[in-house]
């Protein structure tokens, strides 16, 4: 019985590296899985799924998705949506069609909660309609479990106000435990 997955974790916890080794891991076996992003992440490209650490490969906008028809939605064995945050939940809804309704699963990867704390809406209605839900772990500077995402400014302060989608990587946002995150302490900044 398929099944609608929502991995999530802090910035920096290998959630794009996790979802380009599923992609393989059907690959290698033979099997066919659909790489998806929103369009709303451009930080790549239109079409590029890339991790920090440097792997990348081409697939689809979660917006190409929506428009496909179920018969060709029904050849992949496996979808894999990286950056679901920025899922509406007009698109959730679909994914829960193309588990439910197709058999097909659906594997989503992002961040639970922005710079504030609180929701995107992508997350919020995948922790409500996921059939299972996992965390992507990383570490604070401290060692304590990185449960929040901090904007940093230019002169290397936290940010607490402001739009809650800017896009960014490791000069914009770092992964924080809530009580350094709560006290704006960004430790000791390795260069």
């Amino acid at each position: 019985m398929a099944k609608l997955y929502f991995r999530y974790g802090a910035m920096g916890s290998s959630k794009t590296a996790n979802a380009l080794m599923v992609e393989y891991n059907y690959m290698e076996r033979g099997k066919q899985a659909l790489l998806v992003k929103p369009r709303l992440d451009t930080r790549d490209g239109d079409h590029t799924i890339r991790s920090r650490m440097g792997l990348e490969k081409s697939g689809v906008l979660l917006e190409e998705l929506t428009a496909m028809t179920d018969d060709r939605i029904k050849t992949y064995d496996c979808i894999i949506v990286d950056e679901a945050q920025f899922a509406t939940k007009a698109q959730v809804e679909f994914l829960v069609h193309i588990v439910d309704d197709l058999e097909v699963p659906v594997i989503c990867y992002g961040l639970r909660t922005d710079f504030r704390r609180e929701f995107f809406e992508g997350s919020l209605w995948l922790m409500a309609w996921a059939d299972k839900i996992e965390e992507v772990k990383t570490v604070c500077w401290c060692g304590r479990a990185a449960t929040c995402n901090a904007r940093i400014s230019g002169d290397g302060t936290i940010i607490q106000s402001g739009e809650q989608i800017v896009m960014g990587g490791n000069d914009t946002y770092t992964a924080l435990c809530r009580r350094h995150h709560r006290e704006g302490n960004l430790g000791p900044r390795i260069s």
